[in-house]
């Protein structure tokens, strides 16, 4: 089963800092250049899509409806707890991508609800959740599903018998998918409207954001199979001789690292770790294509690797 980590720095930026919402404040800049396409990894997902641009002294982000500044940015890194500063120092895009968020999402909520000719009741972040709900309606689950869920965490349930938990595991599944569904949407905010930061503020960023032996790792030119996780989890526990021999097998073929999440929070939080074990596997060039979570036996991994020429 899986069991939720609490690393969610979005939750104590939310409720510190006001954006400022703007209207009818088109960018001024234009340029192909992305986020994620001058540095691979940087992202978390919402500002993947980002266009790096010269933007006005102090302003790290731009869209039609949001601005942030630096200062808001610094603002949050210092109300952070002691033993996260140093953290979020080095990741400060991460701090800003979290601020944009929910400004976003707001923006997105007061469009979709003019659209459909819908009067705006409560609270912005009550909105947000009426349009978050739109974005789920319609998903099901198949029956196939439920059993394919209940196979790959069998060991997980302790064995229990299929039809003794399957209605449990469908709820389960169920609010997984949901949850998946805003999680996807809110990883492509920048690709539904444009959204600029400011270019030299971004480079600065990523120089620290990006020295770390993950990111450095995907950008070595091999496959790199990493495995995030830490002590008491027992399909954490379960993966040590599945990575022990991995490692050993490697010969420079490809990279093999584990991350402890309890270490290093906001790196996990930056590729979207919310559970664990998860194993990560990128290319030679550093894109992920394949992403598992909980205990994967050796010979899936391997047979993941070799679509990627590993011998």
């Amino acid at each position: 089963m899986r069991s939720l980590i609490l690393i969610a720095v979005f939750v104590l930026v939310c409720g510190m800092v006001s954006m400022t919402i703007m209207h009818g404040q088109g960018p001024t800049t234009t340029g192909a250049a992305t986020v994620e396409g001058q540095y691979i990894g940087l992202s978390s997902g919402p500002l993947r899509q980002a266009v790096l641009a010269a933007l006005p002294p102090g302003t790290v982000l731009r869209s039609d409806t949001v601005v942030i500044t630096a200062q808001q940015v610094q603002d949050v890194l210092k109300q952070a707890k002691p033993e996260m500063q140093s953290q979020l120092v080095k990741n400060q895009f991460y701090l800003l991508e979290q601020l944009a968020i929910q400004p976003l999402l707001i923006a997105e909520a007061r469009a979709w609800a003019a659209a459909q000719s819908r009067p705006i009741q409560g609270t912005e972040s009550s909105l947000v959740q009426v349009y978050q709900r739109s974005l789920t309606e319609g998903i099901t689950v198949s029956d196939a599903e439920v059993r394919q869920y209940y196979d790959e965490n069998k060991a997980m349930l302790g064995n229990a018998p299929f039809d003794a938990v399957k209605d449990e595991l469908r709820n389960s599944v169920l609010d997984q998918k949901r949850q998946d569904a805003v999680r996807s949407h809110i990883a492509c905010l920048s690709g539904h409207c444009r959204v600029e930061v400011d270019v030299s503020w971004t480079q600065t960023q990523a120089a620290t954001a990006l020295d770390n032996p993950l990111d450095r790792a995907r950008r070595a030119g091999i496959p790199t199979l990493v495995d995030f996780g830490r002590g008491g989890c027992q399909a954490c526990n379960m993966m040590v001789p599945v990575l022990d021999s991995l490692t050993q097998e490697a010969a420079g073929r490809y990279a093999v690292l584990f991350i402890h999440v309890g270490e290093t929070p906001i790196l996990a939080a930056r590729y979207g770790i919310e559970s664990i074990p998860v194993q990560v596997i990128f290319d030679k060039d550093g894109h992920e294509v394949f992403r598992h979570i909980g205990y994967i036996p050796k010979d899936q991994l391997v047979t993941q690797l070799a679509k990627l020429g590993v011998r």
